[in-house]
């Protein structure tokens, strides 16, 4: 399953997806679906197997802009 971090911070979409790396996960920077409803415009794409890793780089407490994780449903995005 796709799963998009969701922020409204470029700046800090791109530090999670560095950190995301930096732990052994694949992951991507990508357009913000409008479904987010958030005005960044950027999301970091990552297989929902990573989850566990995202939510631990999330947990350092550098990311005030997170907005939250949407999921794949359909043609489009839902937040879990």
């Amino acid at each position: 399953m796709t799963l998009l971090a969701v922020f409204r911070s470029r700046a800090q979409t791109l530090e999670f997806v560095s950190a995301l790396r930096g732990m052994g996960a694949a992951v991507q920077a990508v357009n913000t679906p409008k479904e987010a409803g958030v005005g960044c415009g950027i999301s970091a794409r990552f297989e929902g197997a990573f989850l566990p890793r995202a939510r631990r780089a999330l947990s350092s407490g550098r990311y005030s802009a997170f907005a939250g994780f949407m999921r794949q449903s359909g043609r489009g995005f839902e937040y879990l």
